[in-house]
């Protein structure tokens, strides 16, 4: 296992909360969403996945969820083979999906408070989740609503203050911006730089260029299943990410034809 680990980040890192090891995925129909896929996230690191839809993006939080099993390779959460324990390994993720699944006929409160239970943990306070939701940016009138009155990125920041309730080492994002306004997504940003400083391990997948270039450590670039560009913050400094970002899907594009 540390072998594989040293190989996958490169630098000779022991400490990768989440790692992907020549990850692959065919579904029965023969299409190859992912394909030899390979990176790493270390606690206290933000990466995240950029690319348009059917790239690969959510194959690979659904295989690190082990939503579905890999064809080949292996996604590993804090040393976890996902697919061989997935319990023990789910335990160590916060999941948030672009389409958060609440109760709708609860308020956020009692949502936060069964998803909490649901997960074993029965000994939060009524104040602690409204600093939870407090924090995500939700306004205090609001806490004691029903869902089915709420907006998508309302909802969206129910979802994530469950998520940081769980307190677990390794957060994984599914386009966690989507609904979200400019001035919530700008919170956002703040609250994921505030995980990063706890040590989480975040894996975001987003179409949000701009945000990724705010927030990340690491930003790779997937197209047609494969990861086409991976580099840090510092070695794009300078670089016009958007005009990479083209690039790479036309040449992708051009690959495909």
């Amino acid at each position: 296992m540390n072998e594989t680990l040293s190989q996958i980040d490169g630098s000779g890192r022991q400490e990768s909360m989440l790692v992907a090891a020549h990850l692959s995925k065919r579904y029965e129909d023969g299409v190859l969403a992912l394909d030899d896929l390979s990176l790493a996230v270390a606690p206290g690191e933000i990466y995240a996945m950029l690319g348009g839809n059917g790239a690969g993006k959510t194959t690979t939080i659904n295989l690190f969820l082990n939503f579905i099993d890999p064809t080949s390779g292996q996604a590993i959460v804090d040393g976890i083979v996902t697919h061989e324990e997935p319990l023990t390994a789910r335990q160590k993720i916060a999941y948030v999906s672009e389409n958060v699944m609440l109760y709708t006929n609860f308020t956020a409160l009692q949502n936060l408070d069964y998803f909490a239970r649901l997960g074993g943990q029965n000994d939060y306070s009524k104040e602690e989740y409204r600093t939870a939701l407090l924090r995500v940016g939700l306004q205090e009138e609001a806490h004691g609503k029903r869902l089915r009155d709420f907006s998508k990125g309302m909802r969206q920041k129910c979802g994530i203050a469950i998520a940081i309730l769980k307190d677990a080492p390794a957060i994984l994002l599914d386009e966690p911006t989507s609904g979200l306004d400019p001035k919530a997504g700008l919170e956002f940003i703040s609250l994921l730089d505030d995980l990063r400083s706890e040590g989480k391990a975040i894996l975001m997948s987003t179409h949000d260029i701009f945000r990724a270039k705010q927030i990340a450590n690491t930003i790779g670039i997937m197209n047609e299943g494969k990861l086409v560009m991976q580099k840090t913050t510092e070695e794009l400094r300078g670089e016009n990410l958007e005009e990479l970002y083209v690039n790479y899907m036309v040449s992708g594009m051009a690959v495909a034809s």
